[in-house]
């Protein structure tokens, strides 16, 4: 029954692709790479969703980058769950890039990655470019290993597995990280996610976590959520810690993180530059706005942080927004 769980879960990856994709094509947003990532044709997808991926790229994006220019470049930055994730790409481009990129999922899934990586020119050719040595391996089948990106196959609820392989890989605790996860921690048991975030919270002396996930889902509509997510053999298994914003707060705070926040996705949304907001609103035609409100309302992006070295992370929010819960 794991086995199905965990096959679920992995088609997810799929699902986000496909979605992001498609919210590109419309203009949502500029990404090069992801058309070469998703190995299927995007199908039509609804104004209120692509309204929906655009809030949770963009505010990914604003906390990643607020970070990325308070640490500088020698700084780390890891990418939990990352599936077919274009961001090391995107930051190359804008020259953001830190010191190391590392990505992890299922095995299964890096495997595919990596296949793409070596068929296209334009994903690999970045990874060479910012490689010291000639001398780069893509003969593994799931890892991948160069100076300033990694591509590790593991179960992250198994941390200390994950660990020893961003070891090998390079991975300096005393340097400022940013571990990224989107909907990751709601499939692992409170008591998975919980010991991954504590791990996070032990290892880096200065560090910033951000989770795009499901909130709010005590109420009907999360409920209805849930079922439907069942129903594709899909389980939520912390659904109990994506109840409200306390519970996902207290995550953290429980996990020896000094400090947390969160807001959901209406609030996000409504944080992001207006000029560009405006811009998006002109692509499609939103006949169900009360929906789209819903959906922004059952989910939520929560960070938590630690800051030894004094780089400011506190500053790193959505433009000074406090949560209502506090």
């Amino acid at each position: 029954m794991a086995d199905v769980a965990d096959e679920a879960v992995r088609a997810t990856c799929n699902d986000a692709s496909m979605c992001k994709w498609y919210a590109v094509q419309q203009g949502y947003w500029t990404d090069p790479y992801i058309c070469l990532l998703v190995q299927q044709r995007a199908e039509r997808k609804t104004p209120e969703i692509n309204r929906g991926y655009y809030a949770r790229v963009q505010g990914m994006w604003e906390l990643l980058t607020a970070f990325l220019h308070k640490a500088g470049t020698e700084c780390q930055v890891l990418g939990l769950g990352a599936g077919f994730d274009t961001t090391f790409w995107r930051l190359k481009d804008q020259n953001l890039l830190p010191r190391k990129y590392f990505e992890i999922d299922f095995p299964t899934i890096t495997a595919r990655k990596l296949s793409i990586i070596r068929s296209k020119q334009q994903l690999c050719k970045p990874l060479i470019e910012a490689h010291s040595s000639g001398n780069l391996s893509l003969a593994d089948r799931t890892d991948l290993d160069t100076d300033r990106y990694a591509l590790i196959g593991a179960d992250l609820r198994e941390p200390a597995i994950v660990e020893e392989k961003l070891r090998r890989c390079g991975l300096n605790p005393e340097l400022p990280t940013v571990l990224l996860s989107e909907c990751v921690l709601v499939y692992m048991t409170p008591s998975q996610s919980s010991q991954l975030l504590r791990w996070a919270a032990d290892t880096f002396q200065t560090a910033l976590f951000l989770s795009y996930e499901q909130v709010n889902l005590g109420d009907r509509f999360g409920q209805v959520m849930i079922e439907n997510l069942r129903q594709r053999n899909c389980v939520l298994a912390g659904a109990l810690v994506c109840h409200s914003f306390k519970t996902q707060v207290k995550r953290y705070l429980d996990s020896n993180w000094p400090h947390a926040n969160a807001l959901d996705m209406r609030d996000v949304y409504r944080s992001l530059p207006r000029d560009d907001v405006k811009r998006i609103e002109a692509l499609e035609f939103l006949d169900e706005v009360e929906l789209l409100q819903q959906l922004l309302q059952h989910y939520c992006i929560s960070w938590a942080w630690k800051d030894q070295a004094g780089i400011g992370l506190d500053s790193v929010n959505f433009d000074g927004r406090k949560p209502d819960f506090l």
